[in-house]
């Protein structure tokens, strides 16, 4: 017998049980900390609602907004209003999108990222979080009036309040506030408003653009980026995280060889090593060869004329195209600030921006060992931290905050990472891909064949998204149960190589066209010119030398290709298949058509395996 089933009514007593329980386990602690930018610092953070959302339905977001309000609603049956749902997906056209952004450049103004609202010693704690709960609620409503009365379309957006607050206290803590944005697209993760919010807490803070995976541009790209910054007036440094910790690993393993080869000549050996030079007296050991050199992206030096470094302090300034490194960085930090600063002896980096633009991967890199969990899905980091790089140098790390925005759609946020993968419904991002990244790359970097466009169609269009999948199913074997290309897995195998750079597309300044601004290309028009001409030679060339098959050609010989049976040249004068034959004729025929009668003896007959001796293995 199995065990019997509780009914509704207990269940739902249990439920209830359950949930007084939990309302009685409150938190009984006194709240006695002081409600200035260390509130809730490190303490229990696992009761924070610390759950990133981007987007919601129109009734989560109703719910959400009358929460913080603090209101109650009752709902009637019967009642209802349908209200049809904005588009909010899909690709733009050319006329749509220049209309879009005359609209766009109208009302930037109204994109505003939440403040903090004044407080002081009198402000009891929860005044303060009430007063922030309703600045944050007409931040939201206004943001919703400006979709609701311009009909703009606002990209998705951090809506818990949580993670502002987390900003509020970075930005409020720190001296420089770094703004980190992804070299390939780096207007689309500036935020204006967020260094005008800078300069409001505190005129003495100072904003600073931390270009990273800079190691994807060319030495000519990162040249144009830095004069487009230096215009606008804003100190701009390139770096790539990656690269860096690559170059830090190799230098290791340069000191941990050159140990090892130091301790060897002590014992009498002669050793020769061409990556170590004799010792110095003034350092009093080895000095070894800088094995990877400062170097772009494009294998060329860069050379840097004197009185043209980067993060000068004085009020004009020049922004560097070189790729920095670890300790250029830190030495880059502390030259940009020279006033007064929030905790004295010591200068504080904030490190904010969007998520997935490398803000962790940029700590660990300057730390040299892994203090910030990475990830490579948007969000991973859940509330800021400050970590100590050297006496008087304090690194902040802040969750990524996805800023309102007009500039992009939801594809191209997925496309550009800040925007999780797994959040994709449809295939519109692999649209975005095709509008990007030309036909001949795509073909070229997968070794795949897309198919081209019908009579009746643009013969230069991009290919579909579905065009994209199908051929990219079939390559790498990605099938359904029912023999199709599994186009959703197929999807977010292309993605990634977007977001990760192996399909590179780079966004120029807004001076310059984006077809232009893409040197990397160019490899795979050469490769098919190549291939190209390979085809002209080939064809122009009139004999080409075959080789032929002996033993296939002895063995479909017409004459060996006969049956084995005597057969009938010729009854009455008449061959069948040819029509009447002469005697004459009849005669010759017999020799030829019976090969058999060697001989006279026409009752004799030659034996079948004699016959068909040529063709035994």
């Amino acid at each position: 017998m199995g065990k019997k089933k509780a009914g509704g009514g207990a269940v739902l007593g249990r439920a209830l049980i359950k949930e007084r329980l939990q309302a009685g386990r409150g938190n009984k602690r006194g709240d006695s900390w002081l409600h200035t930018s260390e509130l809730n610092d490190g303490y229990d953070w696992g009761r924070l609602n610390l759950q990133s959302v981007t987007e919601q339905s129109s009734m989560d977001d109703f719910l959400a907004t009358a929460e913080l309000a603090g209101t109650e609603f009752v709902a009637e049956k019967l009642n209802i209003k349908f209200v049809p749902a904005e588009a909010r997906a899909g690709l733009l056209t050319a006329e749509e999108k220049s209309e879009l952004m005359k609209l766009h450049e109208d009302n930037k103004h109204f994109l505003r990222i939440p403040r903090r609202p004044h407080w002081d010693e009198s402000t009891s704690p929860d005044e303060l979080q009430q007063t922030e709960k309703d600045s944050f609620l007409e931040w939201r409503r206004a943001l919703a009036q400006l979709e609701e009365e311009q009909k703009l379309i606002l990209t998705p957006f951090e809506r818990n309040l949580e993670f502002w607050r987390q900003l509020w206290r970075v930005i409020e803590r720190s001296d420089v506030v770094v703004q980190i944005v992804d070299a390939r697209n780096p207007l689309l993760f500036r935020c204006l408003d967020l260094e005008s919010y800078v300069k409001e807490v505190t005129e003495h803070k100072v904003n600073m653009l931390l270009v990273n995976k800079a190691d994807l541009l060319t030495r000519e790209q990162r040249r144009v980026w830095a004069k487009y910054f230096e215009k606008e007036g804003l100190r701009a440094v390139f770096w790539s995280a990656l690269a860096e910790g690559n170059r830090l690993d190799a230098e290791e393993k340069v000191r941990a060889k050159t140990h090892l080869l130091k301790l060897v000549p002590s014992q009498g050996m002669e050793v020769a090593d061409p990556e170590c030079e004799e010792s110095d007296p003034e350092e009093g050991g080895w000095k070894i060869k800088e094995d990877v050199s400062q170097k772009g992206a494009d294998g060329e030096e860069e050379e840097e004329a004197e009185g043209e470094t980067a993060g000068s302090s004085d009020a004009s300034f020049h922004n560097s195209s070189r790729l920095l490194r670890k300790d250029e960085l830190l030495e880059m930090f502390k030259a940009v600030h020279n006033g007064s600063r929030v905790k004295e002896g010591q200068l504080t980096v904030g490190l904010v921006g969007y998520p997935n633009v490398g803000k962790s991967s940029t700590i660990n890199t300057i730390l040299r060992n892994k203090k910030v969990s990475v990830s490579a899905t948007p969000g991973h980091t859940k509330h800021f931290q400050t970590l100590y790089v050297e006496p008087g140098l304090c690194l902040c790390d802040c969750p990524g905050l996805v800023m309102p925005s007009f500039v992009s759609t939801k594809a191209e946020m997925i496309c550009s990472g800040i925007l999780p993968i797994d959040q994709m419904r449809d295939h519109v991002p692999i649209g975005h891909i095709c509008q990007t990244i030309p036909r001949h790359v795509l073909e070229g970097t997968y070794g795949i064949n897309i198919i081209r466009p019908r009579e009746d169609e643009d013969p230069d269009r991009p290919p579909t998204a579905e065009e994209l999948l199908m051929a990219y199913g079939y390559m790498r074997g990605f099938m359904t149960s029912h023999g199709q290309p599994d186009q959703s897995r197929s999807a977010r195998y292309v993605l990634k190589d977007y977001v990760s750079g192996k399909l590179l597309h780079c966004h120029p300044p807004p001076h310059i066209k984006a077809e232009d601004f893409q040197p990397q290309h160019k490899k795979f028009e050469k490769r098919d010119s190549d291939s190209s001409d390979l085809s002209t030679v080939m064809n122009r060339q009139h004999k080409i030398k075959r080789i032929e098959n002996v033993v296939d050609k002895n063995f479909f010989h017409q004459e060996n290709v006969r049956a084995l049976s005597k057969g009938i040249q010729s009854v009455m004068g008449y061959k069948p298949g040819s029509g009447p034959v002469g005697p004459g004729k009849a005669e010759s025929e017999m020799a030829v058509g019976k090969p058999w009668k060697k001989h006279g003896n026409r009752n004799k007959k030659e034996k079948v395996r004699r016959i068909t001796k040529h063709l035994d293995a």
